[in-house]
């Protein structure tokens, strides 16, 4: 008799991941972390050579090692050669752009602490080659899957928003950072989403509750309890809803939902940690994150 041997399932691809962006911005950074997550890394990648690393990869480790590419404006023709070379479709994979940016006045001083000339400087002056990076990318910037703003980051608060967004296993889950912040200190340019708690009154004025966050019990259920909280999450909750289905259609996989109030401390917090409980309760990969606690 024989025995019929079932077949074998064909494993999922593995995630590629290319990271781009301004000089100074913290590249090599995001390299270095995904690198410890299991990413094989290719640095200075040109981007026609996208495909070829994709095909040696999957010949040499298989489908499932993930991969991240790190290209620069120092490439060439970048938008439209790596826009080719990119896309699913092309290469196999779930493919995400990362782009990472940071003020100018951020990016001065970082490579001055590098005692590095910009790539694009020439014999002019350090904001002009900025200036011509910022122009040469703003296209690829305009159509990256994730735009993140360095400017407050330290190396290793960059490190773990890296992992934060490739360090888990899937490579089709929707992943949700809900991002108390304070408007005093602006609002996270990376926000696809932005939310103002300052219709509600501040515990801030409340003497007892003033030293806490958001965070706290007593802090929360104030902020909870006042007139119209609950009707603003009841309301914005199926808004977001409605959009993180079209994300997922759209084959977007990361949203970044910013919640902000005065300070980022006491309504922004607990407005971030309940809609980020609320969207897991939901069956959505949602991590509350806040950004400006503990800076006064």
């Amino acid at each position: 008799m024989m025995v019929e041997t079932p077949p074998t399932a064909t494993p999922a691809p593995g995630d590629l991941v290319i990271v781009t962006g301004m000089t100074g911005a913290g590249r090599s950074t995001a390299a270095k972390e995904l690198e410890d997550l299991g990413f094989f890394v290719v640095d200075n990648l040109p981007p026609t050579l996208v495909r070829d690393v994709v095909r040696l990869v999957d010949d040499s480790r298989g489908i499932q090692q993930p991969i991240a590419a790190v290209v620069d404006v120092r490439s060439g023709a970048f938008f439209d050669s790596l826009q080719a070379n990119r896309h699913q479709q092309v290469t196999g994979r779930p493919t995400t752009l990362l782009f990472l940016e940071a003020a100018d006045d951020v990016l001065v001083r970082r490579q001055e602490a590098a005692r590095r000339p910009h790539p694009l400087q020439g014999s002019g002056r350090l904001l002009d080659g900025l200036r011509r990076e910022r122009n040469a990318l703003a296209d690829l910037r305009g159509d990256a899957d994730i735009v993140l703003d360095t400017s407050a980051f330290n190396v290793n608060q960059l490190k773990d928003r890296v992992s934060q967004m490739f360090g888990t296993q899937s490579t089709t889950e929707l992943k949700v950072t809900v991002i108390s912040f304070g408007f005093k200190y602006g609002i996270p340019v990376d926000a696809d989403w932005v939310a103002d708690m300052r219709f509600l009154p501040n515990p801030h004025w409340v003497p007892e509750l003033r030293p806490g966050n958001g965070r706290d019990p007593d802090v929360a259920e104030y902020v909870l309890s006042q007139p119209g909280a609950v009707q603003f999450l009841e309301q914005y909750l199926p808004v977001l809803q409605t959009a993180t289905q079209g994300y997922q259609t759209e084959g977007k996989r990361f949203v970044q939902v910013a919640i902000g109030c005065t300070g980022g401390k006491h309504r922004s917090v607990a407005m971030t940690e309940v809609i980020a409980k609320r969207l897991r309760e939901l069956g959505y990969d949602a991590r509350p994150s806040h950004r400006d606690l503990g800076r006064e």
